[in-house]
C-alpha cells in the first residue's frame, strides 16, 4: 500500500527528470577527473545517450534501476488470475498498485533501450550501460575504475594496427631475442 496520497505521488513522480540526475552526475564527475572528455545528450544519435565520447566511439547510458527494470524478468501476459507475477530484483521492485501500467511501461523502456543500442552498434558505436545500483558509495569507485578500463580497452582495440604488429613479430623472429638488437635505438 502506498503511504502517499495520489496527489503527493503525482508530485513525486513529476519531479523526476531524465537529465542531470544524481547517478549521471557521479559518472560525469568521475570520468572528468580521470581525464575523459565527453558531450552530453547528443541529439543526432539514437536514444540521445547521456554521455558521448567521440574519441572512443562510445555512448554511455546511465540508467535508473526502476525506470529501466534492472535484472527484472517481466512476463508477457498476466497470470490466469489477472495479476502479474513479477520476479523483482534487489534494486528494482515493481509496485503492486497499478501493476499493469508499470509492467508495460518498463517493458517499453527495455525494448526501446535494446533497439537504440542495436542502432548505435550498427553505426559503429560502442554502448555502455551504467546502472544506478552500481554507483552506491560502496561500489562507486570500483565502477568508475572499471568504466575507465573499458574505455581505454576500446580505444586500444579501435586504434591498433594489427598489420604493423604482425610485421614486428616477423622481424623479431628473424632477429631472435629482443636483447640482440644491435642498433642501439628503440625497437619500434
Amino acid at each position: 500500500m502506498d503511504k502517499l496520497s495520489a496527489e503527493q505521488r503525482h508530485m513525486n513522480m513529476a519531479a523526476i527528470h531524465s537529465k542531470n540526475t544524481n547517478p549521471e552526475m557521479v559518472v560525469r564527475r568521475g570520468l572528468w577527473k580521470k581525464g575523459f572528455r565527453y558531450r552530453l545528450n547528443h541529439r543526432r544519435l539514437p536514444g540521445h545517450p547521456d554521455l558521448v565520447l567521440r574519441k572512443y566511439r562510445t555512448c554511455i547510458f546511465v540508467n535508473g534501476c526502476f525506470w529501466h527494470g534492472h535484472e527484472v524478468q517481466l512476463p508477457l501476459a498476466p497470470a490466469e488470475s489477472g495479476e502479474w507475477i513479477v520476479e523483482n530484483s534487489k534494486c528494482c521492485k515493481i509496485p503492486k498498485t497499478n501493476q499493469t501500467f508499470w509492467v508495460e511501461k518498463i517493458r517499453r523502456n527495455q525494448l526501446r533501450d535494446r533497439e537504440q543500442q542495436r542502432r548505435l552498434a550498427a553505426m559503429g558505436w560502442h554502448c555502455i550501460t551504467v546502472w544506478e545500483c552500481e554507483l552506491t558509495p560502496k561500489r562507486r569507485e570500483e565502477t568508475l575504475e572499471s568504466l575507465a578500463y573499458t574505455l581505454n580497452s576500446i580505444f586500444l582495440q579501435d586504434h591498433t594496427q594489427p598489420t604493423r604488429y604482425a610485421q614486428l613479430e616477423e622481424e623479431d623472429s628473424r632477429l631472435g631475442m629482443a636483447a640482440e638488437d644491435r642498433g642501439g635505438g628503440p625497437l619500434i
